[in-house]
């Protein structure tokens, strides 16, 4: 069986977990303690960052590489199309996603973690102890805020990211206003890619990702709330609906993740 070492909360695994539930491919999940379950990683895999795929003897870092492994090695329901002009676009799409949602959806969020405790405790590893997930709740805001100055995540990066967003999200309601996906009649690695990395953005209704029911629905204010991107949300979660396998509680596909073993 495929083994994903992940981050529950990160979206580039919600990506990798998105695109396996599509190809239909059974995998366990392994979450990665930030900090020690890394190191671990690392002396297995020789890559501290997650997602890790591990294939028999095989790991695969990266959550593009990982996108093209399984395309490679699992043709069964295919990613990328074989016209050329789709499969340029396609893969552009996918790198722009990485680079715009992805990383600005990160620093949107930490708008929303700074105002709410609730979403500070939903990055919190799945496996911290409630008494930590307590304190780190109780963290001041205006502490929050000069941490996040220290990081680079100052309120004018934090506000200028939230209007890129704001931009991304219209242009694809724009895109998506007459087609079921973004390249056509035919999903592909650029709708899961951009799916998947949205999830900072707001969370999916349903019981997709491990967080506590409170979050299922909620996002970064602006952005989650924001009548002008329902109609990306709502293609978003019809995405969901018809290839994501929710959270079932066991040890397989579509379930909470098992803690990384550290000897």
């Amino acid at each position: 069986m495929l083994e994903l070492y992940q981050f529950e909360i990160s979206q580039y695994s919600e990506k990798v977990r998105l695109i396996l539930d599509y190809k239909g491919l059974e995998y366990r999940k392994h979450e990665v303690t930030p900090g020690i379950g890394q190191v671990e990683l690392f002396r297995m895999t020789g890559q501290r960052q997650v997602p890790v795929l591990k294939d028999g003897n095989k790991f695969v870092a990266d959550s593009t590489e990982i996108a093209k492994y399984l395309e490679t090695h699992y043709p069964e329901q295919p990613l990328i199309p074989t016209d050329s002009k789709k499969r340029g676009f396609c893969l552009m799409m996918e790198e722009w996603a990485d680079e715009s949602i992805g990383i600005k959806g990160r620093k949107a969020l930490f708008s929303a973690i700074s105002q709410d405790q609730s979403f500070r405790k939903s990055l919190l590893p799945i496996t911290t102890p409630d008494l930590f997930k307590n304190l780190v709740g109780e963290v001041p805001s205006d502490f929050l805020k000069l941490l996040g100055v220290g990081v680079g995540y100052t309120p004018d990066v934090v506000a200028s990211a939230i209007k890129d967003l704001k931009q991304d999200l219209s242009a694809l309601c724009l895109i998506l206003a007459d087609s079921p996906y973004l390249l056509g009649d035919e999903p592909c690695l650029a709708d899961f890619a951009v799916a998947g990395l949205s999830i900072l953005l707001k969370f999916p209704d349903d019981a997709y990702i491990d967080i506590p029911e409170a979050l299922r629905g909620k996002g970064v204010p602006g952005l989650a709330d924001n009548p002008d991107y329902e109609l990306f949300f709502t293609w978003r979660d019809r995405l969901y609906a018809q290839f994501r396998k929710p959270l079932t509680g066991q040890s397989n596909t579509g379930t909470a993740p098992t803690s990384i073993q550290i000897d």
